[in-house]
C-alpha cells in the first residue's frame, strides 16, 4: 500500500502532520485499536515462529465475534502459517467467492535502533508507530475487524467472503504460494482484494490526489552473475581474471536498456500522473500514454528517476562477493543482480537476456531461489472499481480512481499467476510525502486514516456481496 503510493506522489511533499480528532473512541475504533495493539506487539519476524501466535489470536477474536471453527483454519508451513476465514454467503448471485488478502509478517527491527520498542504500538503527534503499522498490519487488522462487525450485525452476502493472511510475504513467500497454488479449497475465486496495494494521499488542504488501484506489479527475481578460473598467486598475473570477466559483464548489463513495453494500466497511471504532475515529465508522459512508441517521450521519461521504471524490466547489480585473499588470483567472482520484471514477462526470459548482454559462456547467470515467478495484468472490472468508489467516497467526494502497477511485489503477484485477478484496494491514505518509512525506523500512518478507514471494507463489502434487494448501507 504505502510503498505505492509514495512512489507516485514523493515528488509533491509538503510537512505536515495529520492528527486524529481529540475525542472519545466509538466502541468499534477501541476495538480496532486494540486489535491493532495485540497485533503488533506480536514480533512476526522470520526466525521468531511467532506467526501462529497472531493467527491464534485472530482466529479466537472471530469465534467470539460468531465465526464458527469449521469456517477458520490455521495452516501451517514451516515456522510460519496462513489464516483462512469463511464469511458463508447465501449463495444467491451464484457467483464464486471473493478473496481478501493481507499478510501477517513483518521486516525485522532491531530495538537499539529505535527510540521506543517497535514491537509497542504508541501514538505520538498524530501518527500510530511500530513495525507493522504500516506494512501490513493496519490491513490485517482492518479486514479483521471488518469481518467482526458485519457478522455482529447480522449482515449475510450473496456469495462467500474469503479471508486469506500469509505469514511471510516478506521473505520466502512458502505460505503465500500454498495458499494460492496448494489449497485451492480456500483460494478458488472470481478475484482477490488486496489490502497490502492500492491507496490514497491527500494535501494539506485536506483533499485527495487520485486514489491508485493496482492492478498490475512488477515481479522480483535475483540472479547470481559468477566468473570463475584456476586463480593463482598475485605475483604471477595470467591473461584471465575472474574479477575482471565479471567486472567487463557488470558494464554490459549497467549499458543494456531492455525493450519499452506498456499495458492499459501502465498507460492509463502514465496519463494521470502527467495530467497531476505537469511540466516536461508529465507532458511526456501524457505522449507516450497517447503513443507508447514515441522517442521522444521515452527518452524524458527513462531520464526521469521517479518514472523510468515504468517503462520496462530492469536489472541492477547490488552486492559482489570476489577472491579469497590479497594475495591471490581469485577463483571466483559473483555479482547479485537484482531484476524487476515487467508483468506478463517470464523469468527464465530474464535470464537468458542477461546471457546474450553478458556474451562471455564462461560465465555463470543463475536464478538465486524460485521464489518469484512472472505475473500476469488482471483486467479492470467495473464492479470493483463502483465498489471501491463506494468505500472511498464518503471520506473524498469525487475522487478519481486509476489503475497503477507497482515496482514491487507483494502476495497478489502469485494469486494472479494462480489465475485469481487480484486488485489492490487498501484502506489507508496519507499526507503527501509524509515520511511512513514501511521497513525503516519509525514506521508509521497518521492516526485520523486509520478510524477514518475502518469503514472502508465494510462499505466495499456491502457494495460487492449485498443481496439483490438491499441498498450499500445493509
Amino acid at each position: 500500500m504505502i510503498r505505492l503510493i509514495i512512489a507516485a506522489f514523493g515528488v509533491l511533499a509538503f510537512s505536515t502532520a495529520a492528527s486524529a480528532a481529540d475525542r472519545e473512541l466509538t466502541p468499534a475504533e477501541a476495538k480496532a485499536r486494540e486489535l491493532y495493539a495485540k497485533a503488533i506487539s506480536i514480533k512476526t519476524v522470520k526466525g521468531e515462529g511467532k506467526v501462529p501466535e497472531l493467527a491464534a489470536y485472530l482466529a479466537g477474536e472471530l469465534k467470539a465475534a460468531g465465526f464458527s471453527d469449521e469456517d477458520i483454519e490455521i495452516m501451517p508451513i514451516g515456522e510460519t502459517a496462513g489464516l483462512g476465514v469463511r464469511y458463508r454467503g447465501d449463495g444467491s448471485s451464484g457467483k464464486k467467492p471473493v478473496l481478501f488478502l493481507a499478510h501477517m509478517d513483518v521486516v525485522s527491527a532491531k530495538r537499539e535502533d529505535w527510540e521506543h520498542d517497535p514491537f509497542t504500538l504508541r501514538e505520538e503527534d498524530g501518527y500510530f508507530l511500530g513495525r507493522g503499522t504500516a506494512d501490513n498490519k493496519y490491513g490485517v487488522v482492518n479486514l479483521t475487524q471488518a469481518f467482526m462487525r458485519l457478522k455482529q450485525e447480522g449482515f449475510t452476502p450473496d456469495r462467500d467472503l474469503v479471508l486469506l493472511f500469509s505469514g511471510d510475504e516478506e521473505t520466502d513467500m512458502d505460505s503465500t504460494r500454498m495458499l494460492a497454488f496448494d489449497r485451492k479449497d480456500w483460494s478458488d475465486a472470481e478475484f482477490a482484494l488486496n489490502s497490502d496495494a492500492g491507496g490514497g494521499a491527500y494535501l494539506e488542504d485536506g483533499s485527495a490526489l487520485p486514489y491508485l488501484m493496482q492492478a498490475a506489479e512488477k515481479t522480483y527475481a535475483t540472479f547470481s552473475v559468477t566468473a570463475r578460473n584456476k586463480g593463482g598467486h598475485s605475483s604471477r598475473p595470467r591473461p584471465d581474471n575472474a574479477i575482471y570477466d565479471l567486472a567487463s559483464a557488470l558494464l554490459k548489463i549497467e549499458d543494456y536498456v531492455f525493450p519499452v513495453m506498456s499495458n492499459e494500466i501502465t498507460r492509463a497511471s502514465a496519463r494521470a500522473d502527467g495530467e497531476l504532475i505537469g511540466g516536461d515529465i508529465g507532458d511526456a508522459l501524457i505522449k507516450f500514454a497517447d503513443n507508447p512508441k514515441n522517442k521522444k517521450a521515452i527518452k524524458i521519461i527513462r531520464a526521469s528517476e521517479d518514472y523510468s521504471n515504468i517503462l520496462s524490466t530492469t536489472c541492477v547489480a547490488t552486492m559482489l562477493d570476489a577472491g579469497h585473499a590479497e594475495n591471490a588470483l581469485p577463483q571466483s567472482a559473483t555479482a547479485t543482480v537484482n531484476c524487476r520484471i515487467f508483468p506478463g514477462v517470464e523469468v527464465e526470459d530474464v535470464r537468458q537476456t542477461l546471457i546474450e548482454v553478458i556474451e562471455n559462456d564462461a560465465l555463470e547467470v543463475a536464478l538465486t531461489d524460485d521464489i518469484f515467478v512472472a505475473s500476469p495484468i488482471s483486467e479492470v472490472r467495473d464492479d470493483v472499481v463502483a465498489a471501491l468508489r463506494a468505500a472511498i467516497e464518503p471520506r473524498y467526494p469525487g475522487i478519481d480512481v486509476v489503475p497503477a502497477m507497482s515496482a514491487g511485489g507483494t502476495d497478489g503477484m502469485h494469486f494472479r499467476r494462480a489465475g485469481v485477478p487480484t486488485y489492490g484496494v487498501g484502506a489507508g491514505f496519507v499526507p503527501v510525502g509524509a515520511e511512513i518509512n514501511a521497513h525503516g525506523l519509525d514506521e508509521k500512518i497518521p492516526a485520523a486514516s486509520f478510524y477514518a478507514g475502518l469503514d472502508h471494507w465494510i462499505l466495499l463489502i456491502k457494495a460487492l456481496a449485498s443481496p439483490a434487494g438491499e441498498g450499500e448501507e445493509g
